[in-house]
């Protein structure tokens, strides 16, 4: 799951962004609102953690902006302000969900996932196919019952794969899924990541190579 964090403190944006990483989601970070609707302009994200009193461009027009798009993407709106008014201001606004500060971090994992199952279909909480069991709410992966550990990106490649629901997913869209904007966009690291991977998840392979397309699990 790929996420954008839209927040100006820097200190506290540093620290959720690094939270949400060691939950295996791939997440971009934009101080400003006009840095925001430059990286929604170019990735497609997931969720958008959206912190509304932002400098440059308002949280509340980086939400409509969103919402206007069509695409399908989340928006997760945090504020200090937390009156019931305030929410309904906020969902007003197009935004799917409403967090006021100060939160508890495992509420906010909570939420993203939840708004994140929401997308590219809905995807159910648990995922399973070819006798592989991925939640990703405990980062847990079983095989015919067996825990596998994984590293985060290992998860993450993998809960794509599930996802797709036997569809091919190409190196370039993995990349752009579960990995950050920083990666080397000519790197090696898809292969080298679903190598590990196989490893493993042991015999049979559950992992097919479609020439030309991607990586499957059918």
């Amino acid at each position: 799951m790929r996420v954008l964090l839209v927040e100006d403190e820097r200190v506290l944006a540093e620290a959720i962004a690094e939270g949400l990483r060691e939950e295996a989601l791939a997440v971009d970070v934009a101080y400003d609102g006009g840095a925001a609707l430059e990286r929604i302009g170019v990735h497609a994200y997931d969720v958008v953690v959206l912190d509304r009193d932002l400098p440059v461009v308002h949280g509340d027009e980086v939400c409509r902006a969103v919402v206007e798009s069509g695409a399908a993407t989340r928006v997760l709106m945090l504020t200090a302000a937390g009156s019931v008014l305030d929410r309904i201001a906020g969902l007003g606004l197009g935004a799917d969900d409403y967090l006021p500060k100060p939160f508890v971090f495992g509420e906010l994992v909570a939420r993203v996932r939840a708004l994140g199952r929401r997308t590219r279909p809905a995807a159910p909480p648990v995922l399973s196919r070819a006798g592989i069991r991925v939640d990703p709410g405990r980062l847990e992966t079983h095989r015919d019952g067996a825990l596998i550990p994984l590293s985060r990106k290992e998860f993450g490649v993998l809960e794509e794969l599930l996802r797709a629901e036997g569809r091919p997913v190409s190196a370039e869209e993995l990349l752009e899924r579960v990995w950050d904007e920083h990666i080397d966009p000519f790197t090696n690291v898809v292969p080298m990541t679903v190598m590990k991977l196989r490893r493993k998840l042991g015999e049979p392979p559950v992992i097919g190579t479609v020439p030309g397309a991607g990586y499957r699990i059918p």
